[in-house]
C-alpha cells in the first residue's frame, strides 16, 4: 500500500520581512503544520528569493521537529512508557 503527503508552503513578504508556513497535507498526513521566519538587514539588499529560502528551511526544520515529536508521543501512547527518539 502506498500513501502520499505533500509539503505545501505558504509565503508572506514585506519586502525585508519573510515569513513561511510549512503545511503536511494529505489523506493520511497528521495535519502538522509550522512557520519560520527571516528578515533582511538593514545594511542588505533585498532579495525575496534568498529570503524565501532561508523561511523555508526554518519552517521545514519546524515542522520535522513538530513530527518527532508527534510521532514520539504517539509510540508512548502505543507502548505505555516513554521513548527517545533518535534524532
Amino acid at each position: 500500500m502506498r500513501h502520499e503527503w505533500d509539503v505545501r508552503l505558504f509565503f508572506d513578504e514585506d519586502g525585508r520581512h519573510t515569513e513561511c508556513e510549512a503545511r503536511l497535507v494529505g489523506v493520511r498526513a497528521p495535519g502538522v503544520a509550522a512557520r519560520g521566519a527571516s528578515t533582511c538587514s538593514d545594511s542588505d539588499h533585498p532579495e525575496p528569493r534568498i529570503g524565501e529560502e532561508l523561511a523555508a528551511a526554518r519552517a521545514l526544520n519546524s515542522l520535522a521537529r513538530k513530527m518527532l515529536a508527534q510521532a514520539s508521543g504517539d509510540i508512548e501512547d502505543e507502548v505505555r512508557h516513554p521513548v527517545h527518539l533518535l534524532r
